[in-house]
């Protein structure tokens, strides 16, 4: 037994010894997830007023030095500052979820319960890192979201204000899509690109969809393509599979599947009742 497990292992060392694209990976230094995760908890929590308000001051330098470990006190302190603007963004998408579900109570429920907001939010934080190149940290950030969530959202995407997921399990948003303000998705929702035999090469070119102003989009439907745009106050129904730009204010749906409904007799007392 001892000589199979160290042929097993004289042969994975071997791998190792390799310029493979894991051991490629294996070289890179990586930020520290578990640290990642402790600041997109506190951040989240800061701008959806969830750190008492007498400890505010205290909590900013805590996380300071949470996110200067991450990715040094230059770009720590820009992300502090642009906190003022992330919370007003996620303080209209929780309107718009308010506004936009008959079931929500109250504007606390939705921060405490739903998980629109927990992943819209976690994007806000997660594209300010994006964007000031931080990609690998704001790529872990949305990668735990959308575990807690189902709702997977690239950082990179640009989203405008009043964005309202429903539901959200299996929501799709690539890289260089860009939403409109006033965005509605329900369940399902992919809005992805063309699988390309460019590969890599297709790198930083516009692969994903634009949704303009008001635009909602109901379950399951799939819209891909980077020059795919639907116009403003459109709407797309559930199931479509759309690749092809639509003019404002158009309805998008496929007809209803013919069903057939066969009523059986009810069964007769002393037929085996």
């Amino acid at each position: 037994m001892a000589d199979e497990i160290r042929a097993v292992a004289d042969e994975l060392m071997a791998q190792r010894e390799q310029s493979d694209a894991l051991t490629a990976a294996s070289k890179e230094i990586l930020p520290y997830q578990r640290r990642v995760h402790d600041a997109l908890g506190v951040l989240r929590a800061i701008v959806t007023d969830d750190t008492p308000s007498a400890q505010l001051t205290s909590d900013l330098r805590v996380i300071q030095g949470i996110v200067a470990a991450l990715i040094g006190n230059e770009g720590a302190l820009r992300l502090i500052q642009q906190l003022p603007s992330i919370r007003q963004l996620v303080s209209l998408d929780l309107e718009s979820a308010f506004h936009g579900d008959p079931s929500a109570s109250s504007y606390g429920e939705i921060v405490a319960a739903y998980p629109s907001i927990v992943a819209v939010s976690a994007y806000r934080v997660a594209h300010s890192f994006y964007q000031l190149g931080e990609k690998i940290v704001a790529r872990i950030m949305s990668r735990h979201a959308h575990s807690q969530t189902g709702i997977d959202i690239h950082p990179g995407a640009e989203i405008g204000p009043h964005f309202f997921i429903d539901h959200g399990t299996g929501v799709v948003i690539g890289e260089t899509c860009i939403l409109g303000d006033s965005v509605k998705l329900y369940h399902g929702v992919t809005l992805g690109a063309f699988s390309n035999k460019a590969g890599r090469g297709d790198a930083g070119k516009k692969r994903h969809p634009t949704l303009e102003n008001d635009v909602t989009i109901y379950p399951n439907a799939t819209i891909l393509g980077g020059d795919t745009v639907i116009g403003e106050g459109s709407v797309i129904g559930g199931n479509v599979w759309l690749t092809k730009s639509v003019p404002p204010h158009t309805r998008v749906s496929i007809d209803s599947p013919s069903l057939q409904l066969y009523q059986n007799a009810p069964p007769q007392r002393g037929d085996g009742i």
